[in-house]
């Protein structure tokens, strides 16, 4: 199979998947597809299942890959590899609508998870320096009165990561966060005439319609840049 055919056949399982990010594995030395004489990577039935193992357990385990490839290693020479709990906490999955999109349901979940400094770097695979400077530029911050990360600052970490192999710093992604600011802004500007009910149901029904904006909201913005990036 070539990459393309290769991509097609995760997608369906790993929505994000992209070719940047199966080069990106190649170059780690996670797969290593064979080679046409004019440089064609060709990838096998075995490639793909070793790439769906990686992605799995980034997704579901959060594993850093440097622990996925001490797992291979292990397959590769005939071992069983490690047990996957307690090799690194894991935190529970942001809920997404079915095409891949944030549901209502994402903006409206709470969670009690809380990993220290060390965790949260373990887990996102970052630097000191990258978590340093995306605290400068305000894009995450320990919970209030804490000194502990939730799961938003794991999603803004990993996320940052994987820009960062395209070239992003933390210093572009400052134009991300104040383009949420100012949607957060337009939220908050429809939803105070909700808040200000008098009945014993009002702050519920501000909450449910934070909840339901805020999924359009990111519909909207991800479309909007899907279609320009598309007249390019």
């Amino acid at each position: 199979m070539n990459i393309g055919q290769v991509l097609e056949q995760l997608r369906g399982d790993f929505p994000g998947i992209t070719i940047p990010k199966i080069r990106f594995l190649e170059d780690k030395g996670l797969i290593k597809p064979e080679r046409t004489p004019a440089g064609y990577r060709k990838f096998s039935s075995d490639d793909v299942d070793r790439l769906r193992y990686v992605l799995r357990m980034q997704r579901d385990h959060y594993l850093p890959l440097k622990v996925i490839g001490e797992h291979l290693d292990a397959i590769d020479r005939g071992l069983e590899p490690p047990p996957i709990e307690g090799v690194v906490p894991t935190v529970p999955q942001v809920a997404l609508a079915a095409d891949g999109m944030p549901s209502p349901a994402s903006f409206a979940r709470t969670s009690d998870v809380r990993l220290s400094r060390m965790e949260l770097l373990k887990i996102a695979e970052v630097s000191d320096e990258l978590l340093t400077q995306l605290e400068q530029f305000g894009l995450i911050a320990p919970r209030t009165g804490t000194r502990h990360y939730d799961t938003d600052a794991l999603v803004v970490a990993q996320t940052a990561r994987e820009l960062a192999d395209f070239g992003f710093e933390p210093r572009h992604l400052r134009a991300f966060k104040t383009a949420a600011d100012r949607e957060v802004g337009l939220v908050e500007q429809v939803v105070a005439p909700l808040e200000r009910g008098r009945d014993a149901g009002a702050r519920g029904r501000a909450a449910d319609a934070v909840s339901e904006i805020a999924a359009l909201s990111v519909r909207l913005h991800a479309t909007l840049v899907k279609t320009g990036l598309r007249r390019r």
